[in-house]
């Protein structure tokens, strides 16, 4: 496994490595110590999400304020653009956002801490998204910030209006959100 530091550097993408055959390939989704070993994070995930979208579906911005979840995100199926924007007031890097193609064919990860609001659109046909998390799922402490915030001027890399649910469309500008100190 080959660590990659995002822009922000909490952010990491993963790259397995990957062994092929005539048969196709074969390679380990994720291992606990190797994680820890190069990442020094110490991570206990209880919860495996996963999702299925058709073209241009956008979910997100989505985080919890209470029961923060840290997410290592993986497409087995399609392209997502996935986007992490850090929400933490004390860091220097709040109000920044990141994003990177994964998908089924490149077979990166990318790790997105507590702290993080998390999104992704679909690039391809159709894409299912796994992602693992570091605590479990509590509605009452879900937020969500606008997807097409103007203070965050996310480029989502589509050119088509994207198609979001009614949670999402309602969601807080990033100005009035409610963040992490």
């Amino acid at each position: 496994m080959k660590i990659i530091s995002a822009e922000i550097p909490d952010i990491l993408i993963l790259e397995p490595q990957i062994f092929h055959d005539n048969r196709g390939f074969f390679f380990e989704a994720f291992n606990l110590k190797k994680f820890t070993d190069k990442t020094s994070i110490k991570v206990n995930f209880v919860q495996d999400n996963h999702s299925y979208s058709k073209q241009n579906v956008l979910r997100g911005l989505h985080y919890q304020i209470e029961q923060p979840q840290g997410k290592l995100v993986r497409a087995v199926a399609g392209s997502i653009f996935d986007v992490a924007v850090d929400i933490r007031k004390s860091s220097p890097t709040f109000g920044k956002w990141v994003g990177y193609e994964i998908s089924s064919e490149n077979k990166r990860q990318i790790w997105i801490p507590s702290g993080f609001a998390h999104g992704f659109i679909v690039l391809s046909e159709v894409a299912e998204v796994l992602y693992k998390t570091t605590d479990y799922y509590a509605p009452h402490g879900e937020r969500t910030i606008l997807w097409n915030d103007t203070d965050l001027a996310i480029d989502w890399q589509i050119s088509n209006s994207p198609i979001v649910s009614e949670k999402d469309a309602a969601g807080k500008s990033f100005n009035m959100a409610e963040v992490f100190p």
